[in-house]
């Protein structure tokens, strides 16, 4: 038996996520795995595990990428729609939430805002700069307090006296966090007061200026964390929502994205074939000194020979299956 599907794959600078939904949007699978500097292995790594679990055989119909490293995955699965995080995450909750207003996204590295009009994105803000918004900097401060992530939550919940803790800034509250450690302030003090205090520093960075109407919805990574979900629901006085799939969801709006792109175009997917998570692939990265710009050209080769050395980009040979980067669009393919 086969099933059509829509691939969509979300490749970011922590984790790479791949979601798969039917003809009907339907959500159907999805994983997440660490990028772990290595985008390429990632996206293969995901494809052979999806198809792995799979109950039945995939007929994939289209292909979406997103996320930081969206051009990559795009030119190696033979993407069909490429589109940015901002798009992907509205189409997903506005098609999993009807009726949402304002989407609240927290992920490793970055985070973002969404405001959405009858399902239009009207207005967003990204954070690419401060880490005291991210995940990886709660990871961090968790581990300072020996305390796992997947309890930060849950003993967060237990706070009776959060403390104040400053969160305009990464290393200022890494450092007052400390202090109150020294002081003998409650581990879930420390935890809970951690969480409003990065609430604190996203509405009042993110969210300055803008009109946050219910229905909330909160995505990515961070999402998972309790204690985050109700710091935000105090500080909007609103119910929060956390969609089953939260952590997916920049994946599944790219999936769905493809199966708009193909249901309006009826065009052939360009999918390569799920024998893409065995292929060999490498990158080469040269600057082009062909004006000042001097921008730097990311090349990607299928196939496992050594480039050797490269002064020039046209001295680049192989079977080129992408490139980009260059300002011109001089060098681009794919």
């Amino acid at each position: 038996m086969s099933l059509d599907v829509y691939l969509g794959i979300d490749v970011g600078s922590v984790t790479t996520k791949l979601a798969l939904v039917d003809e009907k949007g339907k959500y159907i699978d999805s994983y997440m795995l660490k990028t772990a500097g290595k985008p390429v292995d990632a996206v293969q790594d995901g494809m052979k595990h999806i198809i792995s679990q799979a109950l039945c055989e995939y007929s994939v119909k289209g292909v979406g990428t997103t996320g930081s490293g969206r051009n990559l995955a795009g030119a190696l699965v033979g993407a069909d729609v490429i589109k940015n995080e901002i798009t992907a995450h509205a189409v997903a909750a506005s098609t999993n939430i009807p009726g949402v207003q304002t989407i609240l996204e927290i992920g490793g590295q970055d985070s973002k805002i969404i405001i959405l009009r009858d399902g239009i994105v009207t207005d967003f803000a990204m954070n690419t700069v401060c880490a005291a918004g991210t995940g990886s900097f709660l990871d961090h401060q968790a581990q300072r307090l020996n305390v796992p992530i997947e309890k930060f939550g849950e003993t967060a919940l237990r706070s009776e006296n959060p403390a104040r803790i400053a969160g305009r800034c990464g290393v200022f509250a890494e450092s007052d966090l400390i202090h109150k450690q020294q002081l003998g302030y409650p581990v879930e003090d420390l935890l809970y007061g951690l969480c409003q205090a990065l609430v604190r520093n996203y509405l009042s960075n993110l969210a300055l200026g803008k009109e946050l109407l219910p229905i909330f919805s909160f995505q990515g990574g961070v999402a998972s964390n309790t204690g985050m979900v109700k710091a935000f629901e105090e500080a909007l006085n609103a119910k929060v929502v956390v969609p089953d799939h939260h952590q997916t969801m920049g994946a599944i709006g790219a999936a769905l994205l493809a199966m708009e792109n193909h249901q309006y175009t009826e065009a052939e997917t360009k999918f390569k074939g799920w024998e893409v998570g065995d292929m060999n692939f490498q990158s080469v990265t040269c600057q082009c000194t062909g004006c000042s710009n001097n921008c730097e050209v990311i090349t990607i080769l299928e196939g496992s020979e050594p480039v050797g050395h490269v002064q020039k980009i046209g001295d680049i040979k192989g079977n080129i299956i992408a490139r980009w980067g260059g300002t011109c669009g001089r060098w681009d393919i794919g």
